[in-house]
């Protein structure tokens, strides 16, 4: 079995055991009437929330759009804007600015933020996204972490990029360059 195709196993379905007691999890209904994965021992319940995530657009100075090619799940091997999962303990701001760095080697900062994008997705069922167009501010344009490539494309010339939410934030951070 892949990895990813455990994993999405594994949170697709309701957890089986508590995480704070041990004991076996059952479906209930809420307060409000949902059914949720509910402790039998404690009463903790299991909510599933969306996967916070952050996405860089980043033009260079001649008006091209900067993409990385992905390497790992979701969709390796596709073109995406540089992007990630939010930390525990980094804002969304933070987390663009890591990933940016992290994907592309270039150091930067938040222009603008741009907009949310809640979407499907392979691995979480729900990602909750939020935009931002970067201002690069120093480091040298290679692929790192999970990027197979990095390069400035000219926006009439992209290939098509993955994530419908990296769609929206490209065509938002386009019409505020014009």
């Amino acid at each position: 079995m892949r990895k990813v195709d455990a994993i999405m196993e594994y949170y697709n379905r309701d957890a089986r055991y508590c995480i704070r007691c041990g004991s076996q999890m059952e479906s209930r209904p809420d307060r409000e009437g949902k059914l949720r994965a509910t402790c039998t021992g404690c009463g903790w319940i299991f909510y599933r929330n969306p996967i916070p995530a952050a996405a860089c657009v980043i033009f260079d100075e001649q008006g091209r759009l900067l993409l990385i090619k992905r390497r790992c799940e979701p969709k390796p091997g596709e073109w995406a804007l540089p992007s990630g999962y939010i930390e525990i303990d980094q804002t969304p701001e933070e987390t663009a600015v890591a990933e940016m760095r992290e994907e592309t080697g270039l150091v930067g900062e938040v222009d603008r933020f741009l907009g949310y994008f809640v979407g499907h997705s392979p691995l979480y069922q729900s990602i909750l996204s939020f935009g931002y167009l970067m201002r690069v501010t120093g480091g040298k344009l290679e692929a790192g972490d999970d990027a197979a490539e990095a390069r400035y494309v000219a926006p009439s010339e992209a290939p098509p990029v993955a994530f419908a939410s990296h769609r929206r934030y490209i065509a938002l951070a386009h019409g505020l360059a014009r």
